[in-house]
C-alpha cells in the first residue's frame, strides 16, 4: 500500500454516498512487525503454524471475557444505519470499509465457530472459516478503521465497530501477525516511558532549552520541572509535546498557565507519556502496563493531582481506564491503587484534563488575556474523536464540547463551527487515528481525511477560517501532513493552548529598577 500511487480525493460541496468501487483498498495492509518488536509485548515472533487453532481459541476467550463483543457480534440486524458514517468508506468507496461490512469480516468467522447455525447451516448465515485470504483481509481492513466510534452515534444498536476492530487485532497479534508502528511505539513506552524512546536526559536537556527560549522571548523565567518530588500536579502529556510543531506550542501554553496560577507541578522522566497505544491493539494488558508506571511516578513523586494534556486517546483511556488499570480515579483494589486513591486530593477531579484545568481558571478570573493578539486568527475546533465519544469534561452533560470552546472563544475574537452534523458527537476523525498515523498508510489516511477536510473548505469559503484547533496529539500530526493535500496551510492547525499562550497577560516580576521608581514616586507624592 505505501508505494502504491493514487488520487487525492476532490472535495465536494456536500458529502454524498460514493458509488461503489469493490477492492479499491486492498492490499497488504500497514508494515508488519518483526519479533524485535513481538517479542518485548509477549507475541510470537512470526505467523504461528497452527494460526487458525490459536486465532479462534483467542476469539472464544475474547467473547467470554469482553460480554461486549458477543453482544456488538450477535446483536447487528443489517439495517444500513452505519454504512454511510465511516470516513474511510465515504473517501475510499470500498464496501469492506462500510463499518458493517468490515465488522462482518470478524463476525462471519465467529459465527461459523460460536454459533449453532454457523456450525451446521453455515451458508444460510453468511458463516465462513479463517483462513489465509480472510486473515488477510483482517489485517487489511482492520487497519483501515481507526476506532473513532461514529458509526455506533447512528447505530440504533449502538453496536461498536472500534470494540471489534480492537479485538481483531488482538486476535491477529496473537497469531504473531502484528503492526510494526504501534508495536514499535508500545515497546518504548513500556520500558523507557514515551513512544520516542527519549531517555532522561534527552528530555531534560529539551525541557532547559525551552525555559531559555520562553525567557529570551517573553523575558519571564517559565519553568518546565521534570522529577519534582512533592510538585502538587504531576502532568501526563504526549511526548509529540516535546518537540513538534505545533505540539510543543500547546506545551509552551501549559507552562504558562501554571506560572500564571503560581501552582507547583512537574512532569516524571519514568512517565513522559500520555499516549497508550495498548487500546489501538486491544491488549488491556499492555495497556495496562503503560498506565502503571504513570501510576509509579505519581506515587514515587508524591502528587496530589494527576492532569492530562492535550490528547484526545490519552484523555479516554484516562477518562475511561485509569480508574481501574492505576487507581486513578476509583476502582481499584489491589495495595498500590489504594495507596494513590489516599493520595491524591479528592476536592479535585482525578484525572484531570488540562482543559478543564484552565477552564476552571478563567471562570475564576485567575487568568488574563489579550484576545487582539490572535486578532489575525479565525477559528474554528476540530472534536477529536475519542474526546467527543468516549469522555466527558467538567462533570457536565456535553462538557467536552463545551469547555474547549469556551476557552478558545475566551482568547479570540473570532470563532465559527464547521457544519453541525460534522461536529461534536457526530464529529469526522481526522483520519489518522489508531495507529494508522504512519507513512505506509498514506492512502487510507488522506482519503479519510476528506469528510474532514470538506466541512472545514465550506468554513474557509464563508467564513474566512484560517486556523484550525485540536486537542489531540494524532490529530495535529495527521493534519500537518494532510491539510496541504488538499489546498490548505499546514501551519492552520495549532493546539488550544497556543491560542492560550498568544493571549495571555503573564505577570513579570519587579525588577529592582521597578521597584526603586515605584519608591521614588512615593517620596515625590
Amino acid at each position: 500500500m505505501a508505494a502504491k500511487e493514487f488520487d487525492i480525493p476532490v472535495l465536494p460541496t456536500y458529502i454524498e454516498i460514493p458509488k461503489i468501487n469493490e477492492g479499491a483498498m486492498e492490499g497488504d495492509g500497514p508494515f508488519k512487525a518483526s519479533k524485535e518488536f513481538q517479542n518485548p509485548l509477549g507475541f510470537p515472533g512470526e505467523k504461528v503454524d497452527n494460526w487458525q487453532e490459536v486465532a479462534i481459541a483467542k476469539m472464544g476467550e475474547l467473547k467470554s471475557k469482553y460480554r461486549s463483543v458477543q453482544v456488538f457480534l450477535d446483536s447487528c440486524v443489517k439495517c444500513g444505519a452505519c454504512t454511510d458514517k465511516c470516513h474511510y468508506f465515504l473517501g475510499s468507496s470500498d464496501p469492506k470499509n462500510m463499518p458493517v461490512a468490515r465488522q462482518d469480516l470478524f463476525r462471519s468467522v465467529y459465527r461459523r465457530h460460536f454459533t449453532f447455525a454457523g456450525k451446521h447451516f453455515p451458508k444460510l448465515v453468511g458463516a465462513k472459516e479463517l483462513d489465509d485470504k480472510m486473515l488477510d483481509d483482517w489485517y487489511n481492513y482492520f487497519h483501515q478503521c481507526s476506532q473513532c466510534r461514529r458509526c455506533s452515534v447512528f447505530c440504533p444498536y449502538g453496536i461498536d465497530t472500534a470494540e471489534i476492530s480492537m479485538a481483531a487485532r488482538e486476535v491477529l497479534d496473537a497469531v504473531g501477525v502484528g503492526q510494526k508502528y504501534c508495536n514499535q511505539i508500545l515497546g518504548k513506552a513500556i520500558t523507557i516511558g514515551n513512544n520516542l524512546g527519549l531517555p532522561e536526559p534527552a528530555l531534560r536537556d529539551t525541557l532547559l532549552d525551552l525555559e531559555e527560549e520562553i525567557e529570551e522571548e517573553t523575558g519571564v523565567a517559565i519553568k518546565y520541572p521534570l522529577d519534582v518530588k512533592g510538585a502538587e500536579i504531576l502532568l501526563i502529556t504526549p511526548s509529540a509535546d516535546f518537540f513538534a510543531e505545533p505540539h510543543i506550542d500547546g506545551l509552551i501554553g501549559y507552562g504558562k498557565v501554571f506560572h500564571q496560577d503560581g501552582v507547583s507541578w512537574t512532569m516524571s522522566s519514568y512517565a513522559s507519556e500520555g499516549a497508550n497505544f495498548g487500546m489501538f491493539i486491544g491488549s488491556y494488558d499492555i495497556m495496562r502496563k503503560a498506565a502503571l508506571r504513570i501510576r509509579k511516578a505519581a506515587l514515587d513523586l508524591e502528587v496530589s493531582r494527576v492532569m492530562v494534556g492535550e490528547c484526545g486517546h490519552a484523555w479516554r483511556v484516562a477518562y475511561s481506564f485509569w480508574n481501574t488499570l492505576t487507581g486513578v480515579g476509583a476502582g481499584a483494589t489491589d495495595e498500590f491503587g489504594l495507596k494513590l486513591q489516599n493520595q491524591l486530593d479528592s476536592r479535585y477531579p482525578q484525572p484531570q484534563h488540562i482543559i478543564e484545568y484552565t477552564h476552571d481558571l478563567i471562570q475564576r478570573d485567575k487568568l488574563k488575556f489579550d484576545k487582539s493578539a490572535n486578532d489575525d486568527r479565525t477559528v474554528t475546533f476540530h472534536d477529536s474523536c475519542n474526546v467527543a465519544r468516549a469522555t466527558n469534561m467538567g462533570g457536565i452533560p456535553n462538557g467536552q464540547f463545551i469547555l474547549p470552546r469556551e476557552v478558545i472563544k475566551a482568547v479570540c475574537n473570532n470563532y465559527v463551527d464547521m457544519e453541525r452534523t460534522t461536529i461534536k458527537e457526530s464529529t469526522f476523525c481526522c483520519g489518522g487515528g489508531a495507529g494508522i498515523l504512519t507513512d505506509d498508510l498514506m492512502e487510507i489516511r488522506i482519503k479519510g481525511a476528506m469528510p474532514r477536510m470538506q466541512a472545514l473548505k465550506e468554513v474557509e469559503k464563508t467564513d474566512g477560517v484560517n486556523t484550525l484547533v485540536a486537542i489531540c496529539a494524532i490529530c495535529k500530526s495527521q493534519f500537518s501532513k494532510v491539510l496541504p493535500k488538499f489546498d490548505f496551510d499546514p501551519y492552520m492547525i495549532v493546539s488550544a493552548h497556543q491560542l492560550v499562550s498568544e493571549a495571555i497577560v503573564i505577570d513579570k516580576p519587579q525588577t529592582d529598577d521597578s521597584e526603586a521608581e515605584v519608591a521614588e514616586e512615593s517620596v515625590a507624592e
